[in-house]
């Protein structure tokens, strides 16, 4: 396979030299309220793992796209749970549909996975407000908001950073921006005292669409690995 995709094109250099100081305004609590059609969603994803298998810990596929890495994950983890998140219907569509089609899993899908369309903003942040805690949370190749003044916009400067660390787990976050993985482990530092590991690493097989492209194009992948099971105290 031939591929011709970019790499992520900025003129910063290294971590953003407001990072500190920006996530030192992220310890304040995020009070936006939660959308009615997140809260749906959530209720129903987090009702299906209940009624399905509540005794399996749960994985949380963040941003899933179309949902390979979900079904994948399932597969790699038969004894947990695997939901799927991600905002675009359109994306999820067919993954939604085939999901209510069928009382049980679609043919072809592991029995421990499902899928909802929410914004992670307010997913996340509904996660931590019922007390669920995650066994593993995977954020896969997530916009990089390359430009020097998008930094707000990379998910370790938004304000619902800190509601997605207090959650737990052994926490992967994979890019093909070194900065974006270097600058996500300092985050983690800074708000939780816990060393996050970076490092570059190839895909035995790739989990997502985006890593087999940026394989087959000779991208160097980067990744981030924490075990963030004490956060709930660190962030209380």
């Amino acid at each position: 396979m031939q591929a011709n995709s970019r790499i992520p094109f900025s003129a910063q250099e290294g971590v953003h030299r407001h990072l500190g100081a920006l996530l030192e305004r992220r310890r304040t609590p995020f009070r936006k309220p939660c959308a009615d059609y997140n809260r749906a969603a959530f209720a129903a994803s987090v009702g299906r793992w209940r009624r399905v298998a509540p005794d399996a810990p749960l994985i949380l596929d963040a941003g899933c796209g179309g949902g390979e890495s979900s079904l994948a994950l399932a597969r790699r983890f038969p004894g947990h749970y695997v939901l799927g998140v991600d905002q675009s219907e359109a994306r999820l569509r067919r993954r939604l549909a085939a999901q209510e089609a069928f009382a049980g899993p679609p043919p072809g899908w592991p029995p421990n996975v499902a899928f909802a369309r929410a914004d992670l903003v307010d997913y996340w942040r509904l996660l931590r407000d019922e007390g669920v805690r995650l066994a593993r949370h995977y954020l896969l190749y997530p916009n990089p908001w390359p430009k020097i003044g998008h930094l707000s916009r990379r998910w370790h400067g938004h304000p619902a950073f800190p509601a997605l660390l207090g959650l737990g787990g052994i926490f992967e976050c994979r890019s093909n921006w070194r900065i974006y993985v270097e600058e996500f482990c300092l985050a983690v530092k800074i708000l939780t005292g816990i060393e996050a590991r970076g490092e570059i690493f190839v895909p035995d097989s790739p989990l997502t669409p985006f890593e087999r492209k940026y394989q087959a194009s000779g991208h160097t992948l980067y990744r981030a690995v924490v075990d963030l099971e004490k956060t709930v105290e660190i962030l209380a």
